[in-house]
């Protein structure tokens, strides 16, 4: 006979397959307000630099992480990739997730044309990759206009604020239908966001979900509906006992 209270402090926890999904989060890739923020932090709030592209190096990070999706599989499981809309993160997903290199005489239209963002890089294709979504819940800190003065901090948006959009974000994927969704977005936006979970688990747990990502890292996570938010029933659950019938031996059937 086993004692149930051995295992209620375990820290584990099960939930129904079809109230979760994996979500695999990556930061963009390196981009040029990067470079300049290294160099003097505010140049984060420079009007000029709020839409910035990738670096070369961004690039050559894009390229290693595509590698990476592909060798590990992951490529093949993403059913649905959503990505902030703004430069950096749209071409940080479509070089990660996107088709291969688009050409004259394919049927479907470019995920990217050529030298998108002054990239010198070739269109790449949509063909054989998961749909693509530009959200704006999962862009970085929003501001009120693109006027010069609304870079003031005292006008960008708070950190809390942030968080709760993340939130929000996450109770909207419950609306999706897939199960394994790729989201590209910004490292500000997934610190806030994942700090807002795991006070429930162990602080080590709570520190690895919020430790910073660097450019073009992935991690992926699973999360669970505990509050009936998803309404969508199981796709491999069975129900057992058919065709109907009294559970009974064999040797006692006739």
């Amino acid at each position: 006979m086993y004692n149930v209270d051995m295992y209620s402090h375990a820290g584990q926890a099960v939930y129904p397959l079809h109230r979760c999904k994996t979500i695999h989060l990556v930061r963009h890739a390196q981009g040029i307000h990067n470079v300049e923020g290294e160099k003097d932090h505010k140049a984060y709030l420079s009007p000029e630099l709020f839409d910035a592209r990738l670096t070369p190096l961004g690039w050559q990070q894009v390229d290693n992480l595509r590698k990476h999706v592909h060798a590990s599989g992951l490529s093949k499981k993403i059913e649905l990739v959503i990505v902030s809309p703004l430069l950096r993160t749209m071409q940080t997903a479509v070089g990660v997730f996107g088709g291969e290199g688009y050409s004259d005489g394919i049927d479907v239209p470019p995920l990217m044309v050529a030298n998108a963002g002054n990239s010198s890089r070739p269109a790449i294709s949509s063909l054989n990759c998961p749909p693509f979504i530009a959200v704006e819940l999962c862009r970085e800190h929003l501001i009120e206009s693109d006027d010069d003065n609304l870079w003031k901090a005292d006008v960008r948006e708070r950190n809390e604020d942030l968080a709760a959009r993340g939130m929000k974000f996450l109770n909207w994927l419950w609306t999706r239908k897939e199960k394994e969704i790729a989201v590209v977005t910004h490292s500000g936006f997934l610190i806030h966001t994942l700090n807002a979970y795991g006070n429930d688990c162990h602080p080590f747990l709570k520190s690895e979900l919020g430790r910073p990502f660097n450019n073009c890292e992935l991690r992926s996570v699973v999360i669970a509906d505990k509050s009936m938010i998803g309404s969508d029933s199981s796709t491999t659950d069975y129900p057992g006992k058919i065709p109907s019938g009294a559970d009974v031996p064999n040797a006692a059937a006739k």
